[in-house]
């Protein structure tokens, strides 16, 4: 993940001279806001290793979130133990009768137009987030993913992609077999929040489970009534239960609550890394 927080549905970003130009929208309608130095840009932060020596990298130089003490992306918050998960635990798990498939292996008709291409039965992000057609509030979603193998590309980005409930809420997915990431960063996150109760990760090139109940936000007019909350079996092991979520995704800052419609699309995202995912099927819970 590596988005600034827009004042729409937060979908792509471009470094420009110093300063971001947050890129947002819903259903094709775009639009950009250039940003100039505001807490969360990148220009100039610099990684440092965890005090531990253990190599996880992360920033000390970001906001301190109240509800945990820890900076965001804080490279000293301890590490989730490892557990290593019951053989294809959850794999090929069926869609109840209730439920919406997005996707079956044959085709992207339930996903706007993207560059997104199908791979042997499964989609492999591109460039350019993935967002479903029909809007969402809470709901219960299963979904099957694959980080590459071998790992491809830099550290910082090795099987990096996230799920966005409401196309702002991100659950994270990285290839955390391999790599020591700030935990709040690391499969299975909350991004930028709150870490996995356990490490749960499959190798690379392993197809991995998410079975996750997502509970929207609510708004009583421009005020937050009741946070979001999140609660994720990864690969068959309950790694969040009812985490609560403080705010939409950002990267190195923490960003607001702001009052936004009761459903919006589920999206998919593309962070420069092959990843491949399949078998992805949801149910309202509204």
């Amino acid at each position: 993940m590596n988005v600034l927080f827009g004042s729409s549905l937060p979908k792509a970003y471009e470094a420009k001279k110093g300063a971001w130009t947050v890129m947002w929208g819903s259903h094709g309608k775009w639009g950009s806001l250039l940003l100039g130095v505001l807490v969360g840009q990148s220009q100039g932060a610099e990684l440092v290793k965890s005090k531990d020596g253990s190599g996880v990298v992360g920033y000390k130089d970001t906001p301190v979130m109240p509800w945990c003490g820890f900076h965001v992306h804080d490279p000293d918050r301890p590490l989730p133990p490892t557990v290593t998960p019951a053989k294809e635990a959850f794999e090929g798990a069926q869609a109840p009768s209730d439920a919406i498939v997005l996707f079956d292996g044959k085709d992207l008709d339930q996903w706007e137009r993207s560059s997104w291409k199908l791979v042997d039965g499964a989609m492999e992000a591109t460039a350019g987030d993935l967002a479903s057609k029909e809007a969402f509030g809470s709901c219960q979603l299963h979904l099957e993913f694959r980080v590459p193998d071998p790992p491809v590309g830099r550290q910082m980005n090795r099987g990096n992609s996230g799920v966005f409930f409401m196309s702002l809420y991100e659950l994270q997915i990285f290839d955390s077999y391999t790599e020591k990431i700030y935990p709040d960063g690391q499969c299975a996150a909350v991004y930028g929040e709150t870490p996995p109760s356990a490490n749960a990760c499959r190798k690379p090139g392993k197809w991995q489970t998410y079975d996750v109940v997502f509970e929207a936000p609510v708004f009583e007019k421009v005020e937050l009534r009741t946070p979001a909350y999140i609660t994720v079996i990864h690969n068959g092991i309950l790694v969040q239960h009812h985490t609560e979520i403080h705010g939409p995704c950002a990267y190195r800052t923490i960003a607001p609550y702001k009052t936004h419609a009761e459903k919006m699309p589920l999206s998919l995202q593309a962070h420069g890394n092959p990843v491949q995912f399949r078998n992805i099927w949801i149910r309202g819970l509204d």
